[in-house]
């Protein structure tokens, strides 16, 4: 470890040194830097002239200090206490550790010897100082102060006004702009991106306002802020998404777009008026988290191999299946970016187009200016269409069209809402298409659900008695147990990486069933899901709750996963 740098050679003067950056990028980082009051680093990082890791390389070459990855460090709340979460806050540093009179902290500015004295002075400490990027102290700090500690440093500064006299939208538009409420939304923002949400709710309350993230498909409450900053923070959020800012008794809905570690994030936002105030949703589309490659989206051999074969076919539907939030959009974005091909024309209608991808004709719904999805569908059809990706199957004229399309030389993808892929062929049948059009135009329906996957840094095995699987009424695949009496199952023990939950991340569990002659048969006599899904079973096809038990088995989640997801119709 190293005291402060030596203040001999200016940031810039390194990065020219070194070859990284030139005079002339040094200019506009060094403009933007006055403009915006950031860090010199910071400004090389957005005008992308600099990645955040090259920056740390050569600091730590050039001033002999060392890195920490704070993701993997589990640090001491007694050495946290050391320094408020203000001054952290302040100047983008935590502390590390503490040895005799010494005290490590990492920060991201070497050269800020402001923070360096006050922390000096403060504490009565020997600074010395390790690198971390930005992010990761970001991370850290809220980490390990709590959101709700780093969102009341913000809260202190804004003044104590009558919010709910306020009634012009100049007042309004006044208190959304204010620096305090400005951060304090950012804050909330950028945290929920970083902690993987897929969505955001603030939510008034009678006393205060609560924040809430939904991550991996659970949600958790991350911060109380005062009553009295619930009207600025909602105009805020409706200054950035374009939206009527003095209308509060009517649902809105709006469009956020912001850059977050170098990376453009579009937030959905809608607001709805409830007793205490409005309400505001925020879902999160975050590009970097759509998985375009089949080979991640977690089929396992066997559906992975019937899922090609149908993309194979050059007519007929591919159906997938499952509730709100099952990832059904990221398998047909990976499925078309599959099949993109220069030959191929591929259109698509959705609701709305949640990802613009390149090659690609995307048509957005607009109930109304009249074009709904039977409407675009139609239009669709006469653009010489190879491939048409239906975002939703609502109604019977669109399930018709789609058929009918099925039939008549087009490969058609679509999503309906059923519990599983037998009840999505009964469903086209209760929808009022004809039987025999299901059993001739389906190619494969397929189901899927998300679980939870353990966090890969606190996995850890135990052993099951093969006869409590079975007594819970488990299916026990053979390939996988082998005759074993008992079974080795994965759990997470809890760690920094994954706010001591055990989880990071989710994986699908899927099941394929495929149109054979005996499907055929019974869709035909009008089978209902129970004898059709029975049927699909005796011919090999992998249910959901097998494929679940298999990928516990394989410690990709846990068996209470499984069962909580998987299990929800017994």
């Amino acid at each position: 470890m190293a005291l402060a740098p030596k203040r001999r050679k200016r940031l810039g003067d390194l990065l020219i040194e070194v070859g990284l950056i030139t005079p002339e990028q040094l200019e506009a980082a060094i403009a933007l830097q006055s403009k915006k009051g950031i860090r010199l680093g910071q400004a090389l990082i957005e005008l992308k002239y600099l990645h955040e890791q090259q920056l740390l390389e050569v600091l730590e070459y050039q001033l002999g200090i060392p890195h920490i990855n704070l993701g993997d460090t589990l640090l001491n709340p007694e050495v946290i206490d050391l320094i408020p979460r203000e001054l952290a806050y302040k100047h983008k540093i935590i502390p590390v550790d503490k040895r005799g009179e010494r005290l490590a902290i990492a920060t991201a500015d070497p050269f800020n010897v402001f923070a360096i004295d006050e922390i000096r002075e403060l504490t009565g400490f020997n600074v010395e100082l390790l690198l971390a990027t930005e992010r990761d102290i970001e991370e850290a700090i809220t980490r390990h102060y709590g959101v709700q500690g780093v969102a009341e440093t913000v809260i202190q500064t804004l003044e104590d006004d009558a919010e709910d006299e306020i009634e012009s939208e100049a007042e309004l538009r006044q208190m959304g702009d204010e620096a305090p409420i400005v951060r304090l939304a950012n804050l909330i923002l950028s945290q929920g991106i970083r902690e993987r949400a897929s969505d955001i709710h603030i939510e008034p309350q009678e006393k205060d306002v609560r924040i809430r993230y939904r991550i991996d498909g659970f949600l958790r409450e991350v911060m109380r802020t005062p009553r009295r900053t619930q009207m600025a923070l909602v105009s805020r959020l409706k200054i950035l998404a374009k939206m009527d800012i003095a209308e509060r008794r009517l649902p809105q809905d709006g469009q956020i777009k912001m850059t977050v570690d170098n990376r453009e994030v579009e937030l959905r936002v809608s607001t709805m008026p409830t007793v205490y105030g409005e309400k505001v949703v925020l879902r999160i589309l975050d590009k970097s988290n759509f998985l375009l490659d089949l080979d991640k989206l977690g089929f396992c051999p066997t559906n992975k191999a019937l899922w090609q074969e149908a993309m194979r076919r050059p007519y007929g539907m591919i159906l997938v299946t499952g509730p709100t939030g099952s990832g059904k959009t990221t398998t047909l974005y990976a499925t078309l970016a599959a099949l993109n091909k220069p030959e191929r024309n591929i259109v698509t209608v959705e609701d709305p187009v949640e990802l613009m991808l390149p090659g690609i004709n995307q048509v957005g719904i607009n109930n109304k200016a009249g074009l709904t999805f039977a409407n675009a569908l139609r239009a669709i059809l006469r653009q010489d269409p190879d491939v048409v990706m239906v975002g939703e199957i609502r109604d019977q004229e669109t399930a018709a069209i789609a058929v009918q399309a099925a039939l008549t030389g087009h490969l058609v993808l679509s999503t309906l809402h059923t519990n599983d892929a037998a009840g999505t062929l009964t469903r086209l049948v209760e929808m009022g298409i004809e039987p025999f059009l299901v059993a001739s135009s389906v190619i494969v329906a397929e189901a899927q659900r998300l679980v939870r996957a353990i966090c890969p840094a606190c996995r850890e095995k135990f052993a099951v008695d093969r006869e409590e699987l079975l007594a819970m009424g488990l299916p026990t695949p053979e390939d996988v147990l082998k005759g074993r009496p008992q079974v080795t199952l994965y759990r997470g023990a809890g760690c920094p990486r994954c706010n001591n939950t055990g989880y990071k991340g989710r994986r699908a569990i899927q099941e394929i069933m495929r149109m054979t002659p005996t499907i055929r048969t019974l869709i035909a006599e009008k089978a209902n899901a129970d004898r059709l899904k029975a049927a699909a079973a005796l011919e090999g096809m992998i249910t959901l709750k097998e494929d679940g038990i298999r990928k516990a088995l394989q410690g990709e989640t846990t068996l209470e996963e499984v069962l909580r997801v998987a299990y929800t119709d017994n």
